[in-house]
């Protein structure tokens, strides 16, 4: 089985996936690192965040295991992330990459941006998490303001708006939900009542005659 995850930034995607990815003894790749690593590279090496060439040789040699995941999950690296993830010689760099999860004997739960529409268009599984822009702010904000004390709730905002934006209008793969996915709107749930209606899609498959 090939669970698709896609959706907005702090819309509680990764928390879904970490849930169903366990939940279903499934592997499980948050596709979104690859491109903070790729940026985080970037910036390290002095990279422009524009350099088509160059960034797609760092995303061609890319080894997560290089990377503390504390780095990757910084304000900074997921601007970065946003402008890195718009090049479309980077996605191609790593499409392979993403596809050969996906396609792994057994099955594979993977979260991302374009999981249903690119990645694996025949997920059997293809869920969109979204939430209204506000309260993924909040969310966010929330989260990084420990370490970056500065941070204001309408910058976070400010800065969803702009990445959705990026996302949803790149040329190359954009952010947009699959016309066979279930949505599932996170802005007045639970963390776990958000898991139990993205397990309750799983089960609709399930009990299809599809196995995991």
């Amino acid at each position: 089985m090939i669970i698709a995850i896609d959706g907005t930034t702090a819309s509680g995607k990764g928390t879904i996936a970490t849930r169903l990815a366990a939940k279903y003894a499934l592997p499980h790749m948050d596709t979104g690192c690859l491109y903070r690593a790729t940026a985080v590279a970037a910036l390290n090496q002095g990279v422009a965040l524009d350099d088509s060439a160059g960034l797609a040789a760092i995303a061609t040699s890319l080894d997560l295991s290089k990377f503390r995941d504390s780095e990757l999950r910084t304000g900074e690296a997921g601007k970065a992330a946003s402008k890195v993830a718009a090049i479309p010689d980077v996605r191609r760099a790593l499409f392979n990459l993403q596809r050969a999860f996906a396609t792994q004997p057994g099955g594979a739960l993977l979260d991302g941006r374009d999981i249903g529409t690119v990645i694996a268009p025949d997920a059997d599984v293809k869920l969109w998490i979204d939430a209204n822009v506000e309260q993924r702010g909040f969310r966010r904000w929330k989260e990084l303001v420990a370490t970056e004390p500065g941070l204001t709730l309408e910058d976070v905002i400010r800065h969803l708006r702009i990445r959705d934006e990026r996302d949803q209008l790149r040329k190359d793969a954009p952010a947009t939900i699959a016309a066979d996915a279930v949505l599932i709107d996170t802005t007045d749930l639970t963390i776990d009542a958000a898991v139990e209606k993205a397990i309750a899609a799983v089960e609709a498959v399930l009990a299809r005659g599809k196995t995991v």
